[in-house]
């Protein structure tokens, strides 16, 4: 497994991003799907955020990606989906009929960290430190 790196530290961080639509409204479509992707990955660069892995349904997408320490999540999921609704919404003229107002997705979002080890693992070997075998 590769880690990352900066100047002081190595670090391996991945996400688990569920975002969905307003109300639960069917907009999501392949084209949508894409272009919504698209926007995740033009501001990603902005917060050392990588996409690794994309798909949708029709209400709602989830999204795997790689962070730095120093990526501040919230304010990158904010700036997204703020910049997605407004764009989405002027490119796809579709989705202004099933969402009438201001907002595409809904407030809330589910997030989640990922990573190669059951937390049962990872809390074993913690207690195992300083234990001689």
């Amino acid at each position: 497994m590769k880690m990352d790196n900066n100047n002081h530290s190595v670090f391996l961080m991945y996400y688990h991003l569920v975002l969905v639509i307003k109300y639960r409204r069917m907009v999501l479509d392949d084209a949508v799907s894409e272009r919504a992707k698209e926007i995740f990955e033009y501001i990603a660069k902005n917060y050392n955020i990588t996409l690794l892995e994309w798909n949708h349904d029709s209400d709602h997408i989830h999204i795997l990606f790689k962070a730095h320490p120093n990526s501040e999540l919230s304010k990158f999921i904010n700036a997204y989906k703020s910049a997605s609704s407004r764009l989405l919404k002027n490119e796809f003229q579709s989705i202004r009929k099933k969402l009438w107002k201001a907002y595409f997705w809904s407030r809330s979002y589910c997030l989640l960290t990922t990573g190669g080890a059951p937390i049962e693992v990872i809390k074993k070997y913690i207690e195992s430190q300083g234990e001689k075998h």
